[in-house]
């Protein structure tokens, strides 16, 4: 029996639901341990990893936050 479009269609939605779940739980992982500076029970390796990947991302400093307030 040949798979329709709108199998395929359904698929695609399925996926990116829980590609979707997967983020928001990474997030969620995220927001409990490491953004408090605890170390994750289960997982250490993870929370390192969180740590250093929101280490890496770019931060707007508090002088370029009113700047950019007073602009607009």
């Amino acid at each position: 029996m040949p798979y329709s479009e709108e199998s395929n269609v359904l698929l695609y939605i399925v996926i990116a639901m829980l590609v979707c779940l997967a983020v928001a739980g990474l997030v969620v992982a995220y927001v409990a341990y490491p953004h408090r500076g605890e170390t994750m029970p289960a997982v250490p390796w993870l929370g390192e990893a969180l740590g250093k990947a929101a280490d890496a991302a770019p931060v707007i400093d508090e002088e370029e936050a009113d700047l950019l307030r007073s602009r607009s």
